[in-house]
């Protein structure tokens, strides 16, 4: 019996790992801060005729308000209650969007804060997303409900109630995360109301969730939260299905609390992947491109079964989080759009491509002092829609990197060539490589300070494909460089390091 009981738990726990993207479509994008009616549309007109997944948002949640111009960011982490009215819209806006981009392929992944409430010194009243009324300091949100019985300010063992201490695991989970206020999830009151909150989602359609704060939470509690949750809604997913979770755990090593402890609940989020790749394509500390013959487990990562990958996230572009200055974002553009295209272009790990808004940043000593900055709004603190520009970028502030060129085609790139292995690997033993999958798609990169010029075995069939980085096959024609694959595979590359983009990819449905 005991034996039947753990296989069906392991089984449970392995289905939580599967992203149930529609059949072709491999990668997911965050859509940060997006109202929902916008990412409704977006489904429609862009992420599913080009192939995207999924669509991870925002917390949906009720959370507090900072009255200051450009309300932070960070407040949508701060939760009131968990009823469903947020900056990026109402709960009808919101169970519309759902329904739009389920009907068009795309799934949607919630963020969802389920470590804490607002912070301690969060205030009270009714400055919050819905209007319901709060208490910080008396630990009272009658929306929920929840009160002071329902935090952990007991268990915590530091003067401050903060976490002092990262070396001790029990601080970590039991402490308050920067002031925020630590639900007590081992109480069956607190979970049945969390899990209630993401039921009623998963009830509407989404797919899953990215699981904040992770490490904050012990993973018996985590356990026995995702155990009473639904199984996705039969109307878009196969019976039986289990919501897809990917779950927040910084783990760079030297902390005694590792992504390991979460694997079994279902992927975690691999935070050595753009640190270590960002060192590499800024070639910091002697790095070199040509040492990723072997990336990802290879390289120390944990199991791609098990990972999330990408190159930056919400956190990290703004130096918060893992990774450091290594991360490399929007701001650098041509290196960022290499990194990514590398990330798609590899088979390792689910990947998460990031839609940033821009942000003035003001450095001083290394730090951004405006790395708190909200979405772009109007005047009376609401966010602005997001405008699209005739050349199909974003405008008003968005960025919308998953709409560049290069990073799109890598997005349809990696559908292509889904299943197959890495392959006809080549490198000069410097920042030249290049790689296959299969005989599906083949992506030559020149991070060196000279010219690439070489003839390369591709593993592709005979004939000229267009190369999707330059440009794209429309019609029976190229509208950037073609690239002539021979009967025997081979093609010859020219990439100059002056190029705007010096890298180049061919893959099956590209030729002509």
């Amino acid at each position: 019996m005991k034996l039947l009981i753990l296989v069906a738990l392991f089984g449970l726990s392995l289905a939580q790992h599967n992203p149930h993207t529609k059949h072709g479509r491999t990668a997911i994008v965050h859509l940060f801060e997006w109202r929902w009616a916008d990412i409704a549309a977006e489904c429609e007109r862009f992420l599913g005729p080009n192939g995207f997944g999924g669509v991870q948002i925002s917390p949906p949640n009720e959370h507090i308000v900072i009255n200051n111009p450009w309300r932070p960011w960070w407040q949508r982490y701060q939760p009131i209650s968990y009823n469903l009215c947020s900056r990026s819209g109402s709960e009808n806006e919101l169970r519309d969007m759902i329904t739009r981009c389920n009907n068009v392929g795309v799934n949607i992944y919630v963020d969802a804060v389920i470590n804490h409430m607002c912070g301690a010194g969060g205030g009270e009243g009714t400055h919050s997303s819905c209007g319901s009324w709060f208490s910080a300091g008396r630990k009272d949100f009658p929306s929920v409900p929840f009160t002071h019985w329902d935090f952990n300010d007991h268990k915590c063992r530091t003067g401050s109630g903060n976490i002092e201490n990262y070396g001790d695991a029990n601080q970590v989970r039991d402490c308050r995360l920067v002031g925020l206020l630590d639900l007590a999830l081992e109480k069956d009151y607190v979970r049945g109301k969390v899990a209630g909150f993401m039921n009623k989602l998963i009830d509407m359609g989404v797919a899953g969730f990215r699981v904040d704060a992770c490490k904050h939470m012990w993973p018996g509690d985590l356990a026995a939260i995702y155990g009473r949750l639904h199984n996705l809604n039969t109307k878009w997913f196969p019976g039986g299905s289990r919501p897809f979770i990917f779950q927040e755990v910084i783990d760079l090593g030297g902390e005694p609390i590792t992504s390991r402890e979460y694997f079994h609940l279902g992927r975690v989020t691999e935070f050595k992947y753009g640190a270590r790749l960002g060192t590499i394509f800024r070639k910091w500390n002697g790095e070199k491109l040509s040492y990723t013959k072997n990336w990802g487990e290879g390289w120390g990562f944990m199991p791609n079964g098990n990972a999330l990958v990408f190159v930056d996230n919400h956190d990290n572009q703004r130096g918060h989080g893992a990774g450091g200055a290594s991360i490399v974002t929007f701001w650098d553009a041509r290196l960022y759009k290499m990194a990514v295209g590398y990330m798609l272009a590899h088979p390792y790990g689910v990947t998460r491509v990031m839609s940033s808004f821009r942000w003035n940043r003001h450095i001083v000593n290394g730090k951004d002092q405006n790395d708190w900055m909200g979405p772009p709004s109007h005047g009376d603190g609401s966010t602005k829609s997001v405008p699209i520009n005739p050349d199909q970028t974003c405008g008003d502030g968005w960025v919308c990197e998953h709409r560049w060129r290069q990073i799109k085609n890598m997005v349809i790139f990696r559908n292509v060539v889904n299943g197959q292995p890495h392959s006809n690997w080549w490198d000069n033993q410097s920042n030249q490589v290049a790689f296959g999958r299969g005989n599906r798609g083949f992506i030559v990169f020149n991070n060196d300070d000279w010219d690439l010029d070489v003839t390369l075995n591709t593993g592709m069939p005979g004939g000229t494909y267009c190369d999707v980085i330059s440009g794209q096959k429309e019609g029976n024609r190229c509208t950037g460089k073609q690239i002539h694959v021979g009967g025997d595979g081979r093609a010859h590359f020219r990439i100059s390091n002056r190029d705007e983009d010096p890298f180049v990819a061919i893959h099956a449905e590209s030729k002509l």
